[in-house]
């Protein structure tokens, strides 16, 4: 059996991630040792890649699907062989790929607790923008005021937005899609939208008001512009949902909200319950990302790509052997 393996890892703050050779972990008490065949790339990765994490050196990755390969004592659980993945919750207050390694590597330690069974149908690739993009934007819309017939906004169609389209679709929502400029309006349509609205020629909240105003709007790109535009685009008693940020202020008044009301809201879930429920759901409705595939080598072009949105639409990375 091999006792190394390869991991991109960022060995200290403000160093770049570098391909090394590592000691594979071994499990310890309720946890699993995971050979990882896919790894997603999220912006939320970069806390680790910038220099965020609180201790260094560290792997990133949280959007990681692998098979079992050993169980550590009193695990109990699980089985040798199964598929299993996990996300941006791993346990004791513990974050996958920030404050333990995770899956930009060709083996992790993983908490039984905090796995999810990947269903045959579901390719490796496909499955690990499921979850966190996946199932950030389904549990935001689950979770949210809007039933089936009501009209939902998503803003925004990239990583997180392509996914939002299609869960909306399937939920039963009347769908708008809303991006800049024109050439992603065949593929938001193609996704599922009813509606498309530029909104680089067309001012999108005036654009849902005409359309009787939206019961959610989904904010799945960090723009802080359109976000704090779009409150005047809800119906009365809407709510704007934002599941993506930049840190930057919105521009928002408190006569902004009270000529709703409105309600304005972030969305963060991600344990394994809720992820369980988004792969459900995908599986029964045949929601899929689109995804480009990069080696465990190309983990750094891959993020670079994600991070300047030239990425259709989730980087994931693919291991050899997988």
């Amino acid at each position: 059996m091999r006792t190394t393996m390869r991991a991109m890892q960022v060995g200290s703050k403000g160093e770049s991630m570098q391909m090394v050779e590592l000691p594979i972990p071994m499990p310890d008490t309720n946890q699993v040792l995971v050979r990882v065949q896919a790894c997603g790339v999220c912006s939320g990765d970069s806390t680790t890649i910038r220099g965020g994490a609180p201790h260094y050196p560290r792997i990133p990755g949280h959007e990681v699907i692998g098979v079992i390969e050993q169980l550590g004592s009193e695990s109990e659980r699980w089985t040798c062989g199964q598929r299993v993945g996990t996300g941006w919750h791993a346990g004791n207050h513990h974050v996958t790929g920030l404050t333990i390694d995770g899956g930009y590597a060709e083996y992790m330690i993983i908490s039984e607790d905090h796995l999810v069974h990947i269903p045959n149908e579901l390719s490796s690739e496909e499955a690990a923008p499921l979850m966190c993009a996946g199932e950030t934007t389904f549990s935001a819309l689950r979770n949210s005021s809007a039933r089936p017939g009501d009209l939902v906004a998503i803003a925004g169609i990239g990583g997180l937005g392509h996914l939002a389209v299609q869960y909306a679709r399937k939920a039963g929502y009347e769908t708008v899609a809303i991006s800049r400029g024109k050439q992603k309006q065949e593929l938001a349509q193609t996704l599922g939208a009813h509606h498309y609205i530029d909104s680089e020629q067309d001012d999108a909240a005036r654009m849902l008001k005409r359309l009787g105003g939206a019961k959610v709007i989904l904010a799945t790109a960090p723009n802080p512009t359109l976000i704090s535009s779009l409150i005047h685009g809800l119906s009365e008693k809407g709510e704007m949902i934002i599941v993506a940020g930049s840190g930057k202020p919105l521009s928002l008044s408190t006569m902004d909200f009270l000529r709703g009301p409105y309600t304005v809201k972030g969305s963060f879930t991600g344990h394994a319950q809720e992820i369980e429920q988004a792969i459900r759901f995908s599986m029964l409705t045949d929601v899929r990302p689109q995804i480009e595939i990069f080696t465990l080598e190309q983990a750094q072009e891959a993020y670079d790509k994600m991070m300047a949105s030239q990425t259709k639409f989730r980087a994931v990375l693919k291991l050899s052997g997988s």
